[in-house]
């Protein structure tokens, strides 16, 4: 199995062409005639191979399948969207206008975090076509190589809720921990064990900055 780490889930990838398998949907090869980008996915991949997952113009175009490394031409991650603004009036939508304030919080619960915007507000960041619409959520990776105290989540949670409610839409922040992604969410919730979700699948962990897999050891 591959360990390069080149690409990380929610990457975004720019592919110079999408491999053809059987069974895809009929939708795919034009939306990414569109928007020629693929979001890496959670699943094991081997050596030269990226999971990766098609995004098409509704909700209900989703489909995940496999490209080759050597059809990568470029890699936005999370972090980098971060810094950057839609086009013109794009600007207004209730997605976009969250992740606006987040950015304008020099002293904001964010600070001091990798963090960046994912899902269609990220998609539509990197691709530049529009993706998000005026009941998209705000979707937000938050990098977390250190283990996030409980009340800093709760704080968290507590602010991205608030702005949420402000926006009018949801504001769904993942953790990314050592054992996969949790959500923030969860975490702050005080749970026995939470969801981690990684290339293997999703585990019940109880403190994913200490879970290790017996397979890695």
């Amino acid at each position: 199995m591959s360990r390069d780490t080149r690409w990380r889930p929610h990457d975004l990838l720019r592919l110079r062409r999408l491999q053809q398998f059987d069974g895809e949907p009929a939708w795919l090869r034009e939306a990414f005639a569109r928007a020629p980008y693929a979001v890496v996915r959670r699943a094991l991949a081997a050596e030269g191979v990226i999971a990766i997952g098609v995004r098409g113009a509704g909700r209900s175009q989703r489909y995940g399948t496999w490209a080759s490394a050597d059809d990568i031409e470029n890699v936005i991650s999370p972090e980098v969207l971060a810094h950057r603004s839609p086009a013109g009036e794009r600007a207004a939508l209730p997605a976009f206008a969250a992740l606006a304030a987040l950015q304008s919080e020099a002293d904001g619960p964010l600070r001091g975090f990798v963090w960046g915007p994912t899902g269609s507000a990220g998609f539509e960041l990197a691709a530049q076509v529009p993706t998000v619409s005026e009941s998209s959520d705000l979707d937000l990776l938050i990098r977390t190589p250190s283990k996030l105290a409980h009340e800093d989540a709760v704080r968290l949670l507590g602010h991205l809720q608030a702005l949420a409610q402000r926006a009018g839409i949801r504001v769904d922040a993942q953790l990314e921990t050592p054992a996969g992604g949790v959500a923030l969410a969860e975490w702050a919730a005080g749970k026995a064990q939470v969801m981690a979700r990684d290339a293997r699948g999703p585990q019940l962990v109880a403190d994913p900055w200490a879970a290790v897999r017996g397979d890695d050891v």
